[in-house]
């Protein structure tokens, strides 16, 4: 067990790929604990590590972002339907997730609309929702767990909603990251709710996952998908499993024998070209994913792990291009461009040589909507500059990269 352990010992790295691989899949709870689980494995195994830190410390603000943005979203599909009480919650998470001044101040106006319409004179606190180090009180605990499940299905919320304190102690404790603690109240919460067809086997064994307890989480997930043929979530965590423990024909043949009705799902074609991504057949996933556009039209989340194909093959020119598709989509549709692709497309293009008046302003541009990365924004500013002969804005942006690190030291 000492060995297997070690061999499969999860590292920043890992952690941070993980996320990666859920951010592109849109699933940004998953990607901010893997982003947090990636920090705090950095900050245990490595120092000097301000560059890394940094670049994941920009990673998990976006995941944030991103999370915060699907609550809001929920929560305007609530408000429609006058579940107001539900929508005051995920409105109030989403606000203490985000850290974009735009999104919080759209939220709060949308707040202040649906009191409005209540007619009711509503003062909500912030500090409601907030999870710190040493726990929540039972008002604000059913607040957040509310607000949580406010993002699964109707049939799904309600059956979550069942299952009693203990379940709700797990779920909470999970989103967390506190992964033993979420097993053992999963655990404990299964004898309270014996029904073989439950869902708590799904959630024990995403706790078992984060603790690398990969036999445990094999063996829910097989029972599990006995009782919930057609439930997604349970063949992702089970591939997760096989991935884990280089088991790719098996996560190839559960794919295969999916029900045909997730099989025309957008997310199952996504979850098989990451089968393929994960078992290294790159050039199979890339023609896996292109085969998808020309049949299916136009998908974000193929286009994106599209891109992040290409970029492992060395591809970087149709990496680059995909990313500047990405964007230009969300320009025809007036949504704001992810800065997680923003960069992605301004670094590759960077190190293409493409050193442009429009390159320096994308990097400034990402400076102010993810500042956390500032000290590495500020570097290509100046490394810009100077390629276009410019050396008095190129050292004045070099001290700015100097201040910048400091600051975060």
């Amino acid at each position: 067990m000492g060995i297997l352990k070690k061999i499969f010992s999860q590292n920043p790295e890992k952690h941070e790929q993980k996320g990666d691989t859920f951010f592109n899949n849109s699933d940004w709870g998953r990607a901010k604990i893997e982003y947090e689980n990636a920090l705090n494995t950095l900050e245990k195994t490595s120092s000097g590590c301000g560059e890394s830190e940094a670049r994941l410390q920009g990673k998990l603000r976006q995941a944030r972002e991103g999370l915060a943005l699907e609550h809001s979203q929920t929560a305007e599909t609530l408000m429609e339907q006058a579940y107001y009480d539900d929508a005051r919650d995920l409105f109030q998470l989403a606000i203490d997730l985000a850290q974009d001044p735009e999104l919080i101040s759209t939220i709060e106006n949308r707040m202040l609309e649906m009191e409005r319409l209540t007619a009711r004179d509503v003062q909500t606190d912030i500090s409601d929702l907030q999870v710190n180090d040493e726990g929540v009180s039972d008002e604000q605990g059913d607040e957040y767990f509310i607000a949580l499940c406010g993002t699964l299905p109707e049939e799904v919320r309600a059956v979550y909603f069942s299952y009693g304190e203990t379940f709700k102690s797990g779920y909470l404790a999970l989103n967390r990251g506190e992964f033993a603690l979420a097993a053992d109240c999963f655990a404990r919460a299964m004898k309270e709710n014996p029904s073989p067809d439950s869902f708590i086997p799904l959630e024990l064994a995403t706790a078992y996952m984060n603790l690398e307890k990969f036999d445990e989480a094999h063996q829910l997930l097989e029972t599990f998908l006995q009782y919930h043929p057609d439930a997604l979530p349970g063949y992702q965590l089970l591939c997760e499993v096989f991935w884990e423990t280089r088991a790719f024909d098996q996560a190839e043949a559960l794919l295969a024998d999916c029900p045909d009705e997730l099989k025309n799902s957008s997310a199952y074609y996504l979850l098989r070209g990451e089968a393929m991504f994960q078992s290294g057949n790159y050039s199979e996933a890339t023609s896996f994913y292109q085969d998808f556009m020309k049949e299916y039209g136009w998908n974000e989340l193929i286009a994106r792990a599209l891109a992040r194909t290409f970029e492992i093959l060395g591809d970087f020119e149709n990496a680059r291009d995909m990313y500047a598709k990405i964007m230009d989509q969300c320009r025809g549709c007036h949504t704001r461009i992810d800065p997680f692709v923003k960069r992605k497309f301004a670094d590759i293009s960077f190190d293409l040589g493409q050193h442009s008046s429009a390159m320096l302003e994308m990097y400034l541009s990402l400076a102010q909507e993810d500042p956390e990365n500032n000290p590495f924004y500020f570097q290509r500013v100046s490394r810009i500059y100077a390629s276009l002969g410019n050396e008095e804005e190129a050292r004045r942006f070099q001290l700015f990269a100097q201040q910048a690190q400091n600051g975060k030291e």
